[in-house]
């Protein structure tokens, strides 16, 4: 019947062992001598020993019940031992993280907090992957991914989502001629062939293609690439032009060419599953990369 034993129970017998009286033993746990009664009785059935009987002295443990006593404080030392979610600091913290990213935030965001971590949390270890689209949400309800750092529009319904900061859009290319007219009006920009950077899943229609419907226009996307990285590297290798993150610009090899008005910026958030709201090392996490983001 020790399946049945409750941590009651053993804190009962632990305090019976060294005060050797009921009255103490319940001024201690902060209970009734009746309460103590009740639940001695209860563990008398459950080990069939009478555990402790009455002396002249108090109550005296039966062999049987000497015979557990090391067990039954080394449980209680072991789940004393337990820390409390706000008492363990990053340095003393072993776990595995996982954070899925774009190239842009891995650049961004991961490049400088890797260094954070390697300095104040040593026993972390990271793995980090490209953006998941398409089953993001069943892999952190699984467990299998932490983190991700992304825009808005990637973070399926059912995740925490939590805003970073807004980043905005530059318009750049390898032909230095473009800069030669001063600003560009977007009519005369959109002659240019672009090239649209739609991570995860290819597509030929990006966020900008919107905006420049709404300004009666319509652009000639004759190229999609899975990163920011690659995208630039493609505008080194031809006479394309995109749209870039201002946080990886400048980039040699490339220009801003200055236009009229610019597409609306996108949102960069972290975002994370429900079941990890609560989870004090992720809360510190966050908190870092605020702190890098506004230095």
């Amino acid at each position: 019947m020790i399946d049945k034993l409750e941590i009651n129970h053993l804190r009962i017998l632990d305090a019976l062992y060294k005060l050797g009286k009921l009255s103490a033993a319940a001024e201690h746990l902060g209970v009734s001598q009746q309460a103590i009664s009740l639940q001695l009785k209860k563990l008398r059935e459950l080990l069939c020993d009478p555990l402790f009987v009455r002396t002249g002295h108090g109550m005296v443990a039966t062999p049987y019940a000497r015979l557990i006593e090391p067990h039954i404080e080394q449980v209680l030392v072991r789940i004393n031992a337990i820390p409390l979610p706000d008492s363990v600091t990053p340095a003393q913290i072993e776990r595995t993280l996982a954070i899925c990213a774009t190239d842009y935030t891995q650049k961004v965001i991961l490049g400088p907090l890797i260094g954070e971590l390697r300095v104040l949390a040593p026993k972390v270890k990271i793995i980090v992957s490209g953006i998941e689209v398409v089953n993001l949400n069943q892999k952190m309800q699984r467990g299998d991914i932490d983190l991700t750092f992304t825009s808005d529009g990637y973070v399926p319904a059912g995740l925490i989502s939590e805003p970073l900061f807004i980043e905005q859009y530059r318009c750049v290319s390898a032909d230095e001629a473009m800069l030669a007219g001063g600003v560009m009006a977007l009519d005369k920009l959109i002659e240019y062939d672009f090239i649209i950077t739609s991570p995860g899943i290819g597509s030929f229609k990006g966020s900008a293609d919107t905006w420049f419907e709404r300004q009666g226009l319509r652009r000639n996307v004759v190229m999609s690439a899975p990163s920011f990285f690659m995208t630039m590297g493609y505008l080194k290798q031809s006479d394309m032009v995109g749209f870039i993150p201002t946080r990886l610009l400048p980039c040699d090899g490339l220009f801003d060419i200055p236009l009229e008005k610019y597409p609306p910026g996108y949102e960069v958030v972290a975002a994370y599953h429900p079941s990890a709201n609560n989870d004090p090392f992720l809360r510190w996490l966050l908190g870092r990369v605020r702190l890098l983001l506004s230095a």
